[in-house]
């Protein structure tokens, strides 16, 4: 399972975010559907082929807790930050996204809109 770690750009974090990348179909479908917890430093990157609203939309259909859901763009910009909350059927982002970090509801004030990010890739060997 391929794994990278978000940094704000903008920001420096209190703590790491370890998000595992979620680029296939199957990643996508399943998200953190029927998991009862994140940890806080824990996360899921959702990642789409371009910037879009409709494709970076998300569902919280069968997730049992709220998150914090960062829509950040091809440029790696955030354009919208929410809580969305569990069991709810759909979540658009205001502007096109191709990435969107699901987080633990405790982590949405880590980053705001205009935030820049990067992503580094966890090796292997890295625990």
């Amino acid at each position: 399972m391929r794994q990278v770690i978000v940094h704000n750009r903008s920001r420096p974090l209190d703590q790491l975010v370890r998000a595992v990348y979620c680029d296939t179909f199957l990643c996508q479908l399943r998200g953190l559907t029927f998991r009862r917890h994140l940890k806080s430093d824990e996360g899921l990157l959702l990642v789409q082929e371009r910037d879009s609203r409709l494709e970076a939309a998300i569902h919280m259909l069968g997730v049992w807790f709220d998150l914090a859901a960062v829509w950040i763009n091809a440029e790696k910009q955030i354009v919208d930050v929410r809580l969305v909350r569990s069991w709810r059927p759909v979540y658009v982002p205001k502007h096109p996204a191709s990435y969107v970090l699901e987080l633990p509801a405790e982590r949405l004030y880590d980053f705001r809109v205009g935030d820049e990010v990067f992503f580094e890739e966890v090796s292997k060997d890295r625990h």
